[in-house]
């Protein structure tokens, strides 16, 4: 989808998505010193908001002006970036912490996003992948149908080259849908630079 899909995605929707990873985030992250967060393809802002409201500066990035609406209105306090993931340059070593959450593109752009995202790093930072697998197709809960699009673990694990692989599986969340919810099936993948 592109960017006047997405706006009119938001515009219409609002904070529309079922992508609710805090489960995640507060398992992966909870216990840490709060430092300086990158969270790319941020949407509207709900990870990044979980990690300013414990503390974090946040950055958030994502190419829907409508979605970055919402997220300012919801966290003034973050530092809200307009830019298409497939050109923007983060500072390099800047971030303990980088989110990649459900940015689903194809593996090229992908990859080149999380080679960006890893550069981004600091010393002993980690980062933080989440989005839907592609044993998700099937399971009736949402999320994209194009194969070439989803992730295993495996798969992200490698294109984290150069990075200490801490954690790469997948999870299950339960979803409400139009026909009561559904479990989804997400590919976790957590990596640290040395």
């Amino acid at each position: 989808m592109g960017r006047e899909d997405w706006d009119r995605r938001w515009r219409e929707r609002g904070f529309h998505c079922d992508d609710d990873p805090s489960d995640v985030l507060d398992a992966e992250l909870g216990s840490l010193a709060p430092g300086r967060a990158l969270d790319l393809g941020c949407g509207a802002g709900r990870s990044a908001g979980w990690l300013a409201d414990r503390g974090w500066r946040v950055t958030g990035v994502d190419f829907s002006e409508v979605a970055l609406d919402l997220a300012r209105e919801a966290h003034p306090e973050v530092s809200w970036v307009l830019a298409d993931l497939r050109d923007y340059e983060p500072a390099a070593e800047a971030f303990d912490v980088v989110l990649v959450l459900y940015v689903h593109v194809p593996r090229e752009e992908r990859r080149a996003i999380l080679a960006r995202g890893a550069g981004a790093l600091a010393p002993g930072g980690r980062i933080v992948v989440v989005g839907h697998d592609v044993t998700n197709l099937g399971t009736g809960a949402p999320g994209p149908s194009r194969p070439e699009v989803l992730y295993t673990p495996d798969e992200i694990a490698r294109e984290l080259d150069g990075l200490a692989v801490e954690k790469a599986e997948r999870v299950t969340r339960r979803v409400e849908t139009g026909d009561g919810g559904a479990d989804a099936i997400d590919t976790l993948v957590v990596a640290r630079k040395a």
